[in-house]
């Protein structure tokens, strides 16, 4: 749905209640579409830590590669 800024300012909740329904609304000024109302997603829950327990790392894992271990990696050896 396409709807001018005057029509905008002056039926807002109608078109906040069109977008909460699924539409989406562009809004023109002088039949040039400038801004669209659209849902506002909903943020997902943070997977971070979702593995917690799955897997065990390695004794020293966070230790620093040596000069050597580095080159080796970007040479992909």
């Amino acid at each position: 749905m396409n709807v001018s800024v005057h029509g905008a300012k002056t039926q807002l909740s109608k078109l906040l209640d069109l977008v909460e329904d699924g539409e989406e609304v562009v809004i023109e000024r002088h039949g040039r579409p400038v801004a669209q109302l659209v849902p506002v997603r909903k943020p997902r829950p943070s997977a971070l830590g979702a593995m917690r327990g799955q897997f065990k790392m390695a004794e020293g894992w966070e230790r620093a590669l040596t000069d050597e271990e580095v080159e080796a990696f970007w040479k992909g050896r």
